[in-house]
């Protein structure tokens, strides 16, 4: 069974990776490489948060084999003086430097050179792979600059002392430890304010009235976040509209207004087709003409509009499904039935799983009895694991006597043999570790520039700066994991045996000040800022300075909670409307259909009869009546208001085509753009 558990990690992370990236990017509409970056990205952190649990018990089962048995071949189960075997989940000598190696300078690459230029590209607005490329490389070169002056300012450093003869093993020696003091300097960051949030996050997940009022305060934000992206929409369209008027069919730069209208929504390019004179040429002498650099920055402008919207307006149905289930479990708390009622009940037949399992009185007691409980009894457990963390933050370099809780119960795993446990602890502990990180990575918002939003709403941008985050996050975070159980020896100052891990960070002491000072005294500052999270600090100062925070003292948030209360019950109104709507034509058909279709039938079949005596008798013109129409004024006022007729475009073809391609999911860009059914494919993008 040697690298069997290796094997299966390896298979079951590729599969989660992959199911955070569908949750949270669209496969259907990003381009492939960006998919493929943040996939990578994303499951090479995955890779050394899943495995390093395997390192650490291998390491301690070669250590206790040797100790034990020095003399004896450990290929074989001995009982002398004490019980010992390899685990099944022993990895091979030899395997795990390679991985390490092969995982570590792989993620290193993708976080400090590729996905940097990646991001830049797929933000670009140009039309051409070259302008693209340009564009990527004039943003990255600041960036880039700033880190070769950081790797300067350390190899002077470095040559400039007497004690030390560069060389490629401590070249490489100073760049890790380079790129781990930045990622340390943001774990303690993140790791401060996860701590807190996640376990108070559950804690007020229980109770349900904290947790409408706070889902109102959202709504009222979320509505003028979305009223601000549709008012940006219409601003950009308004001047596409204009740019696209001014430059006709036949002028150079027509295919770019082709490739931006292509990013705006169908029902945009439609009201821009319109009216449009599609043999018209265009005059350089009477007409300005838009530089093809401010075509760049408007395609830009489109797909950021079009992708906000696109994410408020999701998030806004997402929300408001979320209101309307809450004020549910409201009101069925004081039900006397024991029956979860909805206020909406899913027009969708129930599955298997609701009618046998998950009925009316199964939910109704997880919902407002066992949810809140469970919810509680969880907040404390992760309570207690965040205090551990920060008590071992504060004492993990104190080796004698060991203060850290973490490193306590590794090294009593080790003297009994239990390999089985120290994997467990170990992962439950990196686990959560990353969990109070990478979940605020994932709460985070940069203003609307990093921004990652589930059902598929995130765009490019931040899905690559995620990627960015993990891999130099991922790092430092594992190093400070082993400096917990004691495993890390430039911090511990232990001799024993290191994991295949550490051995490829080289030795830290190269730069003596921040293996023995930055890194052991900085994480103490957690303490600091889990204080200032706890508090509620930084969100009160956000809130003092105009940002509209959550603060249950604040008139500001009072305001914003009745607008969302309001907000609520205005769309909770046109849902019951539409809904009785649908009701009251359901009853309709169902008590008319029947005899709507006799009656239809009969119509027919005499009207066949009158077609056949019609041909077999010929009416002289003179004896036919004058007037043909059949029942009164009310009925044929009946017959017109029911046909609902529209007026239709006199282009019949063009019509017909634009209902085609809005049925078959092709994008209807309107008559006069280049890339209709009349002239498709002449200016495609390139």
């Amino acid at each position: 069974m040697s690298g069997a558990a290796l094997g299966i990690e390896i298979v079951v992370v590729f599969f989660l990776a992959l199911f955070l990236l569908h949750r949270y990017g669209d496969f259907k509409k990003q381009q492939r490489m960006v998919l493929f970056g943040t996939l990578l990205a994303w499951y090479l952190c995955f890779l050394i948060v899943f495995i390093l649990p395997l390192d650490v018990s291998t390491v301690s089962a070669r250590s206790s084999l040797n100790v034990s048995f020095m003399n004896v071949d450990t290929n074989l189960n001995c009982v002398a003086p004490t019980v010992c075997y390899k685990p099944w989940s022993y990895i091979p000598d030899g395997i795990m430097p390679v991985f390490w190696r092969v995982v570590y300078w792989t993620s290193q690459c993708l976080t400090w050179l590729l996905l940097p230029f990646m991001q830049s590209y797929a933000r670009s607005g140009g039309f051409s792979i070259t302008g693209k490329i340009k564009t990527a490389l004039i943003e990255n070169a600041i960036y880039y600059g700033t880190y070769l002056l950081i790797f300067g300012s350390l190899l002077i450093y470095v040559a400039v002392h007497p004690k030390w003869n560069l060389s490629w093993y401590e070249l490489q020696t100073i760049g890790i430890t380079a790129a781990n003091t930045w990622g340390l300097f943001l774990l303690v960051l993140l790791l401060g304010y996860g701590l807190v949030e996640i376990p108070r996050s559950y804690w007020n997940a229980s109770r349900h009235g904290h947790l409408l009022i706070k889902t109102y305060f959202k709504a009222s934000k979320l509505m003028t976040e979305k009223a601000d992206a549709e008012e940006n929409l219409e601003d950009v369209m308004e001047e596409v509209r204009k740019v696209s008027e001014s430059i006709k069919y036949n002028h150079p730069l027509r295919k770019y207004i082709d490739t931006i209208l292509r990013k705006c929504p169908v029902d945009y390019q439609e009201k821009m087709g319109r009216n449009m004179d599609d043999y018209e040429d265009f005059d350089d002498k009477q007409n300005t003409y838009p530089s093809e650099k401010s075509l760049v920055k408007l395609h830009k402008q489109v797909i950021y509009a079009v992708q906000r919207h696109n994410r408020t307006r999701v998030q806004w149905e997402i929300l408001l499904q979320q209101a309307i289930h809450l004020e549910d479990v409201a009101k069925n708390e004081t039900s006397s039935t024991h029956q979860f009622v909805h206020s909406f009940p899913s027009s969708e037949p129930a599955s298997w799983f609701s009618r046998y399992v998950y009925t009316p009185t199964v939910e109704w007691y997880w919902e407002c009895l066992l949810k809140t409980w469970f919810y509680r009894l969880l907040s404390v457990v992760l309570t207690l694991f965040s205090v551990a963390v920060v008590w071992s933050e504060c004492t993990f370099f104190s080796t004698r006597p060991v203060l850290s809780l973490f490193a306590v119960f590794i090294q009593l795993a080790e003297r009994d043999y239990n390999y089985l446990y120290i994997e467990m602890a170990c992962f439950v502990t990196i686990f959560f570790l990353c969990t109070c990180v990478y979940s605020t990575v994932f709460r985070i918002r940069v203003f609307n520039y990093y921004y990652l939003a589930s059902h598929h709403q995130t765009d490019a941008y931040s899905l690559q700066f995620s990627g960015m985050l993990f891999c130099r996050l991922t790092p430092p975070l594992c190093l400070n994991f082993l400096g917990l159980i004691h495993m890390d020896s430039a911090i511990s100052h232990q001799q024993k045996e290191q994991t295949a891990y550490t051995s490829i960070m080289g030795s830290m002491r190269v730069l003596s000040f921040i293996a023995n000072g930055f890194y052991i005294y900085y994480p103490m500052l957690i303490v600091i800022l889990c204080i200032a999270t706890y508090f509620s600090l930084g969100t009160r100062c956000l809130n003092l300075l105009g940002f509209q925070q959550f603060v249950g003292d604040s008139e500001m948030t009072s305001d914003l909670i009745d607008e969302g209360k309001e907000l609520i019950r205005r769309e909770k109104r046109k849902r019951q409307r539409v809904e009785d709507g649908e009701n009251r034509r359901r009853e309709w058909k169902e008590r008319y259909g029947n005899s709507r279709d006799d009656y239809t039938a009969r119509n027919r079949s005499s009207h066949e009869m009158k077609e056949t005596s019609y041909s077999d008798t010929v009416t002289p013109r003179d004896n036919r009546p004058k007037y043909s129409r059949s029942g009164g004024r009310a009925e044929r006022d009946c017959m017109e208001l029911l046909q609902d007729a529209e007026p239709l475009d006199f282009n019949a073809e063009s019509l017909t085509d634009d209902a085609l391609d809005s049925e078959s999911g092709r994008h209807a860009g309107g008559r006069y753009l280049s890339m209709s059914s009349s002239r498709s494919r002449i200016f495609d993008d390139v």
